[in-house]
Parts: structure tokens; sequence; C-alpha cells
């Protein structure tokens, strides 16, 4: 089965709709992946529901959908840095469904795993847990959390072989991994494709049975959020 896409919009075309429950890889900038998010708004899918760590920034990232109208809802943990978020969210444009970082990525490992829910104490008593089932376990309460199936996985990988196994860049393996796990559809965008065997199973850290497609893109911008220089 040949995972390889000659471009990120082919690799889109067929599984990014309208009213789609996406989920992105990445962590502020580092490990997001640009092409495949750039082909997206290209393709203009709208009334997205997005989950990911962050809403990027003005310009890039999951900005640029933020720019096009085409995210009608956030699942996130962080949208700092970013003011049409910021702008969109209080004008009562855009939804936004807030979920603690270590909650968020477990409901996207659960999601992976199959596993169709969890409990945990982080957002006890806050509003966080609103509507949610709480249950006593040892003296103590927990939230029950609903874990994250999306439609469509868009994520970054700094290597692949042919069969979709994939090697990630020290903190870029930050959510791709759990991202790419959840989606029952992955798309990964990837610095490097090498020959199936060429990656020792070591080097391994996502194998190719969650992976779909693969599109290149050697020359990522890697922007980064702040650049800050020491006085001379």
């Amino acid at each position: 089965m040949n995972k390889i896409y000659p471009s990120a919009a082919k690799a889109l075309e067929g599984v990014a709709a309208d009213g789609q429950l996406i989920a992105v890889g990445g962590f502020g900038l580092c490990g997001i992946p640009e092409a495949l998010i750039e082909a997206l708004k290209d393709s203009g899918v709208k009334n997205l529901t997005a989950i990911s760590n962050n809403a990027g920034v003005d310009g890039f990232g999951l900005g640029k959908l933020l720019e096009t109208r085409q995210i009608k809802k956030m699942i996130a943990s962080y949208v700092g840095e970013n003011k049409e978020f910021e702008r969109q969210y209080l004008a009562g444009e855009l939804e936004l469904e807030f979920t603690p970082q270590g909650t968020l990525a477990e409901k996207l490992r659960a999601g992976g795993a199959g596993i169709p829910a969890f409990f945990t104490k982080t957002g006890v008593g806050t509003l966080v847990a609103e509507g949610k089932e709480l249950r006593e376990f040892d003296g103590e309460t927990y939230v029950m959390e609903r874990s994250l199936v999306p439609a469509l996985s868009l994520v970054k990988a700094q290597r692949a072989d042919k069969s979709g196994n994939l090697q990630f860049n020290l903190t870029a393996r930050n959510f791709n991994p759990a991202v790419a796990m959840a989606g029952q559809v992955c798309v990964v965008e990837v610095e490097e494709i090498v020959e199936t065997g060429e990656l020792a199973p070591d080097e391994i850290h996502l194998p190719g049975i969650y992976v779909h497609r693969i599109v290149l893109n050697a020359t990522p911008e890697k922007r980064i959020e702040k650049r800050t220089v020491r006085e001379a």
C-alpha cells in the first residue's frame, strides 16, 4: 500500500471535509504540520472543530485557519499569542472548550487506545468539571473525561519510512504521537522519507499502523514564536 502523496493538497483529498472534528499536532509553533495546515486552508473546508494544544499565532499555524473563519470551535489548553483568536472569542464568533493540558493529551491517547473515557482529579471543583460525572475512588473525587477520536489528524514528524513508521525530532514529539494515534485518518508531514527498514526499531517513535498518508516537506519554515537576542 502506497502511503506517499506528491503534495499536501493531494494528501488531504477525499479525507478533509466540512464540519469535521480534526486534531493538529504541535506545541506552540514547535512540531506543527505547517504545509498540511496551509493545504487545509486552501481546500476551503469550513465549520471545523479543531483539537490542538494551542491555536498558533496570527498569520501562522492554526492562526491561518482562524483568519479565514474555517474553525468554528477550538478544543485547546492554551490560546495566548493570537490576537485574532482573542477577538473572535470575545465577540462570540468562536466556541472554545478549555481543557487542562495533561487531560487533553490523555483524551487523545485514550482515543487512540480505544478507551472511551477515564477519571482524573484534574479540574474537580472548577468550571472544567461542570456537567461531567463525578465519582469517588478511595475517598477522593474524580471527574470523568471522554476521549477524543478526530475524523482527521494532521501530524508533523522528522522522518518516515515508506511504511509510515515515524521518528520525531526532540520536543516536536510533544502532542504529535497522541494526535496520530487518535485520528481515524492520520496524515503526516515529514522532512525526510527513507526506505522501509532503514529506521532501526529503537529509532521508531510511532509505528506505521497509525499512519495513512505521508507528504514530504523538506524545507519547513520552522518559525519561532518569540525571538530573544542577548545584548552585545
